[in-house]
């Protein structure tokens, strides 16, 4: 049976008017939804339309897909307290790590050996160099976390270990200040800037830079690690990778976070080593919300490690000190060369074992005696930062933070 044309033809029109206010009534304006362009760059809104609505929902354009972690100064404990603390070391089966027992037996360890599946401990998979593995551990240890956390490399002697330590990861740990630690949240191990700071890497940059290939990667890694937030402009911190942690820090952060952080790693198709290099220049923006995180050298060596200079000026005398002493020992070392090469073409043999004294020339005792005079006045230098260091007041005052008798570093 056929119905009459005009009620169909009704009917027809008053289910396209509903379906046209439902969609409407549910659709918001393209401005009012974040543009994602590139590799997750947002584009700005042009009108005031977008932070209206955002402000009615309590949120801003940054927060749209998750609330921002908020980040508070810890607060140290009294003086005497003893922090629990522990090494992370990410290593492989060849590295030997028997030195951490040997000169930290009151650091407890997780050493964590990358390709060995079947060690104690290990990660998912190989990949990312020690960024897996500072992951995981704190992806399986969230809820039972020390007081601090340092994250390190297995080798104890290196070039990025700061100087003052001799490269020597031992002797850093010794000096380390927890209490700063706590403070800050986020720490550092290398007070030195280069290489790292002040303007390092470069997330925008489209041609390669042979010294820094992971450049630019970076902003198509941005986009897939927090998509959304803007890239920032530029990203640094000291190299390399090591950094020290407290647990109220680590918790401020969902655990969630860090198992996207870490399944990100195991699925992205950039290799082992761009991964790795990424992440040296992402760990004080997942930490502390800073892209750019370059505390003073003078400021993170006292209050950090002891070494309480003065200030950025008194600082950078010790350091000029230090290079014209390493100059004037090359020059020393010169000398010595062409003195053994002249007694050589003349006939006599130089004896190694002799004091270089008894055959120095004008030239020679002019040089010994700055170096010698050099090094006086470095080494000065040194112990009257290291006692200074000694004294709680002194490394608040250069650190530029409140202090009063009683507390302690």
């Amino acid at each position: 049976m056929l119905l009459p044309r005009r009620p169909v033809i009704l009917f027809g029109v008053c289910f396209f008017l509903i379906i046209l206010l439902t969609v409407r009534s549910l659709s918001r304006p393209w401005h009012e939804v974040p543009q994602v362009i590139g590799l997750g760059d947002l584009i700005p809104s042009s009108s005031n339309t977008t932070a209206l609505w955002n402000t009615t929902r309590g949120h801003t354009n940054d927060d749209l897909f998750a609330p921002p972690p908020r980040f508070f100064p810890g607060t140290p404990k009294p003086p005497g307290h003893k922090y629990s603390k522990v090494l992370v070391v990410t290593r492989t089966k060849e590295e030997d790590t028997d030195w951490i027992a040997e000169e930290l037996p009151d650091w407890e360890r997780a050493i964590y050996v990358a390709d060995d599946p079947s060690a104690p401990l290990h990660p998912p998979k190989n990949k990312g160099h020690e960024v897996m593995i500072y992951l995981t551990y704190i992806i399986d240890h969230y809820d039972k976390l020390p007081d601090v956390a340092v994250f390190m490399h297995s080798h104890q002697f290196a070039w990025h270990n700061d100087v003052l330590f001799g490269g020597d990861a031992a002797q850093l740990l010794r000096s380390l200040n927890l209490n700063r630690v706590i403070r800050e949240g986020y720490m550092n191990t290398r007070c030195g800037f280069g290489p790292g700071c002040p303007a390092w890497m470069h997330p925008g940059a489209v041609e390669e830079d042979e010294t820094k290939q992971e450049e630019i990667m970076l902003a198509r890694a941005w986009g897939e690690l927090f998509p959304d937030q803007q890239i920032p402009s530029v990203l640094s911190q000291p190299c390399c990778a090591q950094f020290a942690l407290s647990r109220e820090r680590i918790r401020s952060i969902p655990r969630a976070r860090f198992v996207y952080y870490r399944d990100w790693l195991l699925s992205t198709e950039l290799s082992d080593y761009i991964t790795g290099r990424i992440w040296e220049y992402l760990w004080q923006y997942i930490f502390t919300g800073e892209a750019v995180l370059c505390p003073n050298e003078n400021v993170c060596l006292c209050d950090g490690y002891g070494f309480c200079f003065g200030g950025p000026d008194e600082w950078q005398a010790y350091r000029d000190a230090e290079a014209q002493r390493d100059k004037l020992q090359h020059e020393f070392d010169d000398w010595l060369w062409v003195s053994d090469e002249m007694a050589l073409a003349f006939g006599a043999e130089p004896d190694e074992t002799s004091n270089p004294e008894h055959t120095m020339t004008e030239t020679g005792d002019y040089l010994i005696n700055r170096l010698q005079d050099k090094e006086r006045e470095a080494f000065s230098m040194l112990s009257s930062a290291l006692e200074r260091g000694r004294n709680p007041k002194y490394r608040a005052l250069e650190a530029g933070r409140p202090w009063k008798e009683g507390d302690g570093f």
